[in-house]
């Protein structure tokens, strides 16, 4: 099982040297890989009322394939969106974004997609919130040929490509493709058209009923349910060591491939804070 770090995006701000210090501690320590979920705009409560999920404009988010591409610089870690919301997103240029930072982290990203929950940044960024799921069904395709052909022509409901592709391809012939979910329908798209599953549920808490779930959907492709990977979390808002090397040892049990540490919602003040946290916890789950 690869364990990693969850980058803390909510916390540390707009600091371009406590985002060093992290992915150099983060690497340094024996993490394998760094993970980052994505909003490229908050809505203003003052003006919305509630949004329907729990960022706003106040919440910081670095880009994570810009901040990815800056941490390959000096870092031997993977990357992991967890997720980005692709639906926003052109899908060409996304392919082009994923395939560079693949390239520069060595062949080490995962690219974890999903549809999101914020209407206001959708209609920001010009895209339809009602066809979201259906843009990523599509998308998911897509990004495959870009990564894997060098002429592309297709032509779907979202997507019109005419003999055209990526220059340089990535390292990963296909980058693997991972999905956010926790909806009944969600879970059967990524046992349909997913490489991994990034969970909202957890060993003992219906992590085993989501699970096959994910198989139902796979089983309707003539897919192998035991191929498509999952990765865990451990929090490390308790500062119980012991409890979180249990915790560790669930997901292993249960087939995890990744898991990742998370320092957030901690009471952890500013990125020294962070780091010792990382330490603690590298010194029972590493």
């Amino acid at each position: 099982m690869e364990i990693g770090v969850v980058f803390p995006q909510t916390e540390l701000g707009g600091d371009r040297g406590a985002l060093r210090a992290f992915g150099e501690a983060a690497s340094d320590l024996g993490y394998r890989h760094l993970a980052a979920y994505d909003h490229v705009l908050g809505g203003d409560p003052s003006v919305h009322g509630e949004l329907g999920g729990p960022y706003t404009i106040a919440d910081t988010f670095h880009e994570p394939l810009v901040m990815f591409a800056h941490l390959a610089g000096f870092t031997d870690l993977g990357f992991a969106t967890s997720i980005l919301i692709g639906p926003q997103r052109q899908t060409v240029l996304l392919a082009k974004q994923a395939a560079e930072v693949d390239i520069l982290s060595n062949g080490r990203l995962r690219l974890g997609l999903g549809i999101g929950w914020n209407r206001v940044e959708y209609e920001a960024l010009g895209v339809r919130f009602a066809d979201r799921a259906a843009i990523l069904e599509e998308q998911v395709g897509v990004l495959r040929q870009l990564w894997t052909q060098e002429s592309v022509t297709m032509e779907g409901r979202f997507h019109r490509i005419t003999a055209a592709g990526l220059a340089p391809p990535p390292l990963q012939r296909p980058i693997p493709i991972w999905i956010g979910a926790w909806a009944p329908a969600a879970l059967r798209r990524v046992g349909r058209i997913a490489d991994g599953w990034f969970p909202q549920v957890r060993p003992g808490g219906g992590l085993s009923e989501a699970l096959e779930t994910i198989a139902e959907g796979a089983r309707e492709v003539g897919r192998d349910p035991a191929t498509i990977a999952f990765e865990g979390r451990v929090e490390y808002a308790s500062r119980d060591l012991d409890r979180m090397a249990v915790h560790a040892g669930r997901w292993r049990e249960a087939g995890a491939s990744h898991l990742s540490v998370n320092t957030m919602a901690a009471g952890c003040d500013g990125v020294g804070d962070h780091i010792a946290a990382l330490e603690a916890m590298a010194g029972v789950l590493l």
